[in-house]
């Protein structure tokens, strides 16, 4: 699971964007990778480990409820294009 939001203020010079990302840890745990910063930037990154996949989506869902209520707009996910095989 993944989403990515983005803020805009342009009287305050403000362009910031959050992201969350769901994928399973390799002890069988669940990590939600959270970043976030000023567009055009690398930005920062934290790391959650939950037990469950439940419980990594309950907190990914309240973190994209705060962020809504701040002003942030989630985004449409973009796929990854196939790689073209050799033809």
């Amino acid at each position: 699971m993944r989403g990515h939001f983005e803020r805009h203020v342009p009287s305050d010079n403000m362009a910031r964007f959050y992201h969350l990302e769901i994928q399973p840890t390799l002890f069988g745990y669940w990590s939600l990778r959270r970043s976030w910063g000023r567009i055009g930037t690398r930005g920062r990154d934290r790391y959650e480990t939950f037990a469950t996949v439940g419980e990594a989506l309950a907190a990914s869902r309240r973190l994209e409820a705060e962020k809504c209520r701040r002003g942030y707009v989630r985004l449409p996910e973009q796929l990854d294009l196939p790689l073209a095989s050799g033809a």
